[in-house]
């Protein structure tokens, strides 16, 4: 073990630190479920902002993109797209604000505003997001939960830990035995100390992230200048074809196998796919996680963009800076590194540990594990919130005891959140590894969320029951998938599920009156949406003529267009920084500024409540 005193210190200081901070601001989030859940809708959209970045720089999506990154090189920009990352800029142009301006607690009480809470299929409607929502938080932190003790497993040898303990543990086991003793940290501090917790660890977690993703990228870039990086060609070019033509042969035979095992080779299908899909996700807004948790504790719609737009500047170029000296570091040392996992086959996923355990300093090394155990705390107590969120105010609140004492109340979150984490973790007991669980989340849980979350915004006939339908026959198809297929292929099979899950949106929708007109025009005016809204537009029109509908769809457009190409940029930046391609680093640098300079007038300057 590489570990010095120093290094563990440093992780120990920040563990203490963040269960004190959970202490300490536990008897502010039990001020009220607002308190609690959304921190009270006070916290600044800078502070959100670094916060969800923090979240979204997991572990596990760190593992998964560094052996990306050492695969397909510059190429790999484009994978995460699956998720979709460029739904940050849809978020930031005008969900962000939609959403906000509902006023709501959670998702599923957001449908009340759309729907309204009498009528048929609003009771189902509630009932199938507080379903999805759940599953969903379920199986990220199940995939959160795996690459953690995959991480841990690098630096704390087993062999070392088995004789302090009474018991032994299979060594398939291992890395889950070691998610389960830091998983009790998250759980503490975010059980206990709410929202407020959560940001305020978040923020302090974002500091250690940035010391430590650019001292690895010193370190990769002093590496580079004595040891050749021994890539195909093709591999430092973003741009493809038809085929992907990266061939490891004679290289790294190992990289073959994983772009055969990955199914990415036909990368045009894949990458045409993946935008269709992607786009699809992105214009169904939110999924019901910490992203959404984060946006509706915004001070106001404003301050919910601007954090949306504020988690790409600050998340793209500190991560990319890290996977790309990771990868780099990683395939210059590739025979030395401990890759493979317990049946000799090499497992990309541990290069980000075995990389870190074998090049980093102590006392950074300290700082990068904090960063990282961070990275992993954030993402699971952001998630477990959410969870709780669902859990305590759909279910508990609306069906249980409407009115409970705030001592109750506490104690029914501290259930939630440890009935959760219990569920969370023996899921991941049952996952093969990080990027098969990413991909049925990914493409096959989320592809059954799209259509019913498409039409909500933009079409005023859907109502309630064609959303239970829409969701019921996407969740149900997502499931039945998950059994015939395997990897990638969820992703061509998505324009199949979603067929489904439409055909089930609009069986539901005209097999139930439209909402009532009163519902349809108070939220036409509160959240003022664009899209096919034409009859509650002219009844919104007829009770106030001062109201002034929202015509700004082409100037969205064109800013999520060009926001996905700036983020794009940020992305590609350190990349280019860390291999030494200088003029590429410029000419991506340049278009940043002139796009930035496009997005102050077109998108900052009018944004508005």
């Amino acid at each position: 073990m590489k570990l010095s005193i120093l290094d563990v210190s440093i992780v120990v200081c920040y563990l203490i630190s963040i269960i004190l901070i959970g202490w300490f601001l536990r008897k502010k989030a039990r001020q009220s479920k607002e308190n609690y859940l959304l921190g009270g809708k006070t916290i600044p959209w800078y502070m959100l902002g670094l916060s969800n970045a923090s979240d979204m720089f997991d572990i596990s999506g760190t593992m998964w993109l560094v052996a990306l990154c050492m695969t397909y090189g510059l190429k790999s920009i484009w994978i995460p797209w699956l998720w979709p990352v460029f739904n940050q800029v849809f978020n930031a142009v005008y969900l962000s604000k939609w959403l906000r301006r509902s006023n709501a607690t959670t998702g599923a009480e957001w449908l009340a505003s759309r729907f309204g809470s009498t009528g048929p299929g609003t009771k189902s409607s509630h009932a199938i997001i507080v379903v999805f929502a759940i599953i969903s938080c379920l199986g990220f932190m199940a995939y959160g939960f795996i690459g953690l003790g995959k991480f841990v497993e690098i630096f704390v040898p087993w062999q070392l830990v088995q004789p302090w303990l009474p018991f032994t543990v299979p060594a398939q086991y291992v890395g889950h035995f070691y998610g389960i003793i830091f998983t009790l940290f998250a759980v503490f501090y975010t059980v206990i100390g709410g929202m407020h917790s959560i940001v305020l660890g978040d923020v302090i977690k974002y500091v250690f992230m940035v010391i430590g993703c650019i001292g690895i990228g010193v370190i990769a870039m002093q590496h580079l200048a004595h040891h050749p990086l021994l890539v195909p060609e093709g591999w430092k070019d973003p741009f493809f074809g038809w085929n992907l033509g990266l061939d490891w042969q004679t290289i790294l035979p190992a990289a073959n196998k994983k772009i055969a095992e990955d199914g990415f080779s036909l990368f045009g299908l894949f990458f045409t796919m993946m935008l269709f899909k992607g786009v699809l996700n992105s214009l169904a807004g939110f999924a019901p996680n910490y992203d959404m948790q984060k946006t509706l504790s915004a001070k106001n719609p404003v301050e919910a963009a601007k954090m949306a737009g504020f988690v790409s500047v600050v998340l793209f170029p500190v991560r990319y800076l890290m996977v790309m000296g990771v990868a780099v570091l990683g395939l210059t040392a590739f025979n030395v590194l401990p890759l493979t996992d317990g049946s000799g086959n090499v497992d990309f996923e541990r290069v980000l540990p075995g990389v870190i355990n074998h090049f980093v300093p102590a006392g950074l090394l300290g700082i990068v594990l904090t960063a990282l155990l961070g990275a992993f705390m954030g993402t699971f107590s952001g998630t477990l919130n959410a969870a709780q969120a669902y859990i305590v105010n759909d279910i508990y609140l609306k069906y249980i005891n409407p009115a409970p004492a705030s001592k109750k109340l506490a104690y029914v979150n501290y259930l939630a959140g440890l009935l959760v984490v219990t569920i969370g973790v023996l899921i991941g007991f049952f996952a093969r590894d990080v990027n098969s669980l990413l991909q049925w989340i990914v493409s096959g849980l989320w592809g059954g969320y799209t259509a019913a979350n498409i039409l909500k915004w933009y079409w005023w006939r859907f109502n309630a029951k064609g959303f239970y339908y829409g969701m019921a026959a996407g969740i149900c198809g997502a499931l039945v998938m998950s059994r015939l297929f395997t990897g990638v292929e969820y992703l061509y099979w998505f324009p199949v599920l979603f067929l489904i899950s439409l055909a089930g949106c609009l069986i539901g929708t005209y097999s139930a009156p439209p909402t009532d007109m009163h519902t349809l025009v108070k939220f036409y005016c509160s959240v003022r949406p664009w899209g096919w809204w034409g009859p509650v537009k002219e009844q919104a029109l007829e009770d106030n003529p001062s109201f002034r509908p929202n015509r700004e769809f082409k100037r969205d457009m064109f800013n999520v267009a060009i926001g996905t190409v700036a983020q794009t940029c940020l992305t590609i930046l350190p990349m280019y920084l860390v291999l030494g391609m200088n003029m590429e680093l410029f000419a991506a640098l340049a278009l940043l500024l002139v796009l930035g300079f496009i997005l102050k007038k077109t998108w900052w300057d009018k944004l508005e409540n």
